[in-house]
């Protein structure tokens, strides 16, 4: 009985301790992971404990989404993870992204992580057609992606088609121009091409500083209505709140920056926007849901501290963090230039290795062709030396023939015939005894011209021959000349200037270098300005070359409203600016 008790003691105890946590689920643009959370533990408690784990720092922008039926809301720091309004289903899912975006990414953004982050997560809005973005922008913002991803353009590798199964256009801009995929990757590559030298870093910064001049940028729209029952548009974003018309979420009817509004209060479901001026009359709307309304003053508090906090000098915590960021730039850069001028050089000590490669090489075949020139000689030289033997032979072998027909031309003339027949037979004889010496004679000098002729054939051979081993001569000392200072030349290859070995890299930052330093970044800010310009100059270039292209009935209505903001010159931030500078009482919306 004792026991059986004690068993189900043991067990209801061990059901406590396994009910005392429970699982989650993270969701960043890039990655999932899963914790085991403690009943017990805040919102703040799990959002620390992702951010350690993702190496976040700057986690005043982020925070964990989740969604509640048609809409979404944020875990509060200060209340229990398990009593909000989540799923009761394990593991719980929560999806880690940028809850307030910065004025100025390049300004603001410290941490490589959370600029990567930034970057990820304002893609995907792009692609997803949550931010509206002009054809020829999409292209270039593809551009910085593809540098991001693959680094330096090289188009040995990058091949024609290595872009086919990447997603860098919207639908949308696809769909608006008759253009093959081919012709899209042909414009994108042309301007990746151009990107060269960059990091993946860079690469990053220069998409958000693009994208963060976008009208929809970090815009989050709720459907409200006025106190006359006008369907409007509220949009909440870093400068302030902007009241904008149901069709178009471009450009703001009115709006009212965080530094003009003296108050917002909440009541029930309406809101009340009191500006700084008491002369302008409080702006009032409402929302017919509790969550959103929560949400909305969630996001304008948010949004509004942001707002104060960079107007005010930076805590020790971001100092130090900037600090360390440029110092790590500032080490990057210097180690950027070190590899630079070692490839440089390696480049060149190899460039002047193939060079005298290249130069022995010749040398080489010229001496191997003077070797078989010289051969050629001598055989020839030999060649007529036989010749010349073989005609000293006929022409002494002739005139020994030539003398034995006079000794029988002498003979005959002595033994004369008797008879008359006799003698004219051997007169006839005689004749043509003479007639065959003097051919004979004729012959043997014909022969000994000849001969004479190969012998000087044979001298001039000799001279050849001569002069060739003399050309040979040269070669041969001109190519270990040669190959000595080839030698001498490729030594630094081998030289341990070239060591990259990490226990010879050492950083010493003087002042003299921050300096220098800070005189290279004032130089970069005026090459910057210059690039935007021209950058500026590209895109209408590249706008005008594809507005053949475009399909006008496929124009969706933001395209129709950009098109007709462009033509005006008027941008979100000139309604903000105009409505500043006027400081004149709202228009009743």
């Amino acid at each position: 009985m004792a026991r059986a008790l004690a068993s189900r003691m043991g067990l209801s105890s061990l059901k406590r301790k396994q009910t005392k946590s429970f699982s989650v689920r993270i969701v960043t643009m890039d990655a999932e992971m899963e914790f085991s959370c403690e009943v017990k533990w805040k919102g703040k408690d799990l959002f620390d404990l992702v951010c350690r784990t993702v190496g976040l720092r700057e986690s005043w922008f982020f925070g964990l989404q989740y969604n509640i039926k048609d809409t979404v809301a944020w875990l509060k720091m200060d209340k229990k993870v398990l009593d909000h309004d989540v799923s009761k289903e394990e593991p719980i899912t929560f999806n880690f992204l940028a809850k307030f975006y910065p004025e100025n990414a390049e300004e603001e953004l410290v941490q490589d992580i959370t600029q990567h982050l930034f970057f990820l997560q304002v893609k995907k809005e792009i692609l997803d057609e949550e931010i509206y973005c002009p054809p020829e922008a999409s292209v270039l913002l593809a551009s910085y992606a593809v540098q991001a991803k693959y680094g330096d353009y090289d188009p040995g590798a990058h091949k024609p088609g290595f872009l086919a199964q990447e997603e860098l256009l919207p639908k949308r801009v696809i769909n608006l121009y008759q253009m093959t995929p081919e012709m899209w990757e042909e414009r994108i590559a042309a301007w990746y091409a151009e990107h060269r030298g960059r990091t993946r870093d860079e690469a990053e910064m220069e998409y958000l500083k693009i994208a963060q001049d976008l009208e929809m940028y970090g815009v989050n729209y709720f459907f409200i209505r006025n106190k006359k029952g006008t369907n409007l548009l509220l949009g909440v974003d870093a400068m302030g709140l902007h009241i904008y018309d149901p069709q178009n979420k471009l450009t703001p009817k009115i709006s009212f920056p965080w530094n003009e509004i003296r108050n917002i209060s909440y009541s029930d479901k309406e809101f009340a926007i009191k500006p700084l001026d008491k002369k302008i009359d409080v702006f009032k709307f409402n929302s017919s849901k509790l969550r959103v309304n929560k949400l909305i003053l969630q996001l304008c508090i948010g949004n509004h501290d942001l707002f104060m906090r960079r107007r005010r000098v930076d805590s020790l915590e971001v100092q130090q963090m900037k600090s360390q960021a440029r110092e790590e730039k500032a080490r990057q850069q210097m180690e950027r230039q070190r590899l630079a001028r070692e490839k440089q050089l390696r480049e060149e000590a190899e460039r002047v290795r193939d060079e005298l490669e290249r130069r022995l090489h010749q040398l080489q075949d010229e001496a191997q062709m003077a070797n078989e020139a010289l051969l050629r000689s001598e055989e020839t030289a030999e060649l007529l030396h036989e010749k010349a033997q073989i005609a000293e032979e006929e022409a002494k072998l002739l005139a020994q023939k030539a003398a034995e027909a006079e000794q029988e031309m002498q003979r005959i003339k002595v033994t004369s015939i008797r008879s008359e027949q006799e003698k004219r037979l051997m007169e006839q004889k005689v004749l043509e005894a003479e007639m065959l010496a003097l051919k004979m004679a004729e012959e043997s000098e014909r022969r000994a011209k000849e001969a004479e002729h190969l012998k000087q054939d044979l001298q001039e051979a000799r001279e050849s021959e001569r002069r060739a081993k003399h050309k040979l001569l040269e070669i041969t000392s001109k190519s270990a000349y040669t190959t000595t200072n080839s030698n001498a030349n490729a030594l630094p290859i081998d030289i341990p200037s070239f060591n990259l070995s990490s226990d010879n890299l050492t950083f010493d930052f003087k002042d003299t270098d921050m300096k220098r330093l800070s005189m290279e970044i004032e130089k970069e800010k005026v090459e910057y300005m210059q690039k935007s310009k021209n950058l500026q100059e590209q895109l209408n270039e590249l706008k005008t070359e594809i507005e053949s292209l475009k399909l006008k009935e496929r124009e969706t209505p933001l395209d129709i409203l950009h098109n007709e903001n462009a033509d005006r010159g008027t941008s979100k931030q000139s309604t903000i600016k105009k409505h500043v500078s006027q400081g004149r009482r709202p228009v009743c919306i």
